[in-house]
């Protein structure tokens, strides 16, 4: 049976992805509606696992909860989802992912985190722009220079400890039909990092989920495609948002 979500007046969780910070939400809360509550939650710089990161977003913001993820920020919410169904009001879930690590992905990850922690994160990181972006964002100037800012200011071990923590993710895909508040789910068509499939497979999950997967554009969806990520969460919002 799917979880009946509070209807009293929630605070709007924001959660970014690895090794991101609030600018990545720059172009989205600029537009948010003056009336609503909201928040950019940093838990990922400041706790080991998803599980306690998500244990940290409850502790520290009170009440009723809408959740909005990219990428890790999306595993985050899902867990903080699991711990307490009955605290959310609102889930939104942009280029992330609901499966445990593969075992690919997990050799990769490991190969990077030692040459972050060995002083090589660059040599990591150049060739991860051309994945990140599509092709489109990756030719902006404006753009690489927002992502290499919050790399950088991320710093090696940040990027080690959130990669440790993504490896050791639960699978969220057990709880996903259970899920009963108002859902966006939404991928770039072209992201190499989370592809489509990961998003198909979670909307497929969540009763009367809304999809939507953005042309052009790839893993940092909310950077690359501002104007169509707004309007979907303007809409999005509007489910679940009592002024």
């Amino acid at each position: 049976m799917a979880l009946n979500p509070p209807a009293s007046m929630s605070t709007l969780i924001f959660l970014p992805g690895l090794a991101a910070d609030a600018d990545l939400w720059a172009d989205q809360t600029r537009v948010l509606p003056h009336d609503l509550r909201w928040a950019v939650s940093l838990v990922h710089f400041r706790h080991p696992s998803i599980e306690t990161m998500a244990a940290a977003v409850l502790r520290e913001h009170h009440g009723p909860l809408a959740l909005c993820g990219t990428s890790m920020g999306g595993m985050i919410a899902l867990e903080v989802l699991r711990q307490a169904p009955g605290r959310i009001t609102g889930l939104a879930l942009l280029g992330s992912n609901a499966r445990p690590e593969s075992e690919a992905m997990r050799s990769l990850r490991s190969a990077a985190v030692l040459k972050f922690r060995a002083g090589r994160m660059r040599e990591v990181i150049e060739p991860n722009v051309s994945l990140a972006f599509h092709a489109d964002g990756a030719a902006r100037p404006d753009l690489r220079a927002r992502y290499w800012r919050f790399i950088l200011s991320a710093g090696s071990e940040a990027l080690a400890r959130q990669n440790e923590a993504v490896m050791a993710r639960p699978d969220a895909r057990p709880h996903l039909g259970q899920i009963g508040c108002p859902t966006l789910v939404a991928c770039g068509q072209n992201d190499l990092l989370t592809p489509p499939e990961c998003s198909e497979e979670i909307a497929a999950a969540i009763p009367d989920a809304h999809l939507a997967l953005i042309r052009r554009c790839g893993h940092m969806l909310t950077m690359e495609r501002a104007p169509q990520i707004n309007a979907l969460l303007k809409d999005w919002i509007a489910r679940w948002h009592r002024p």
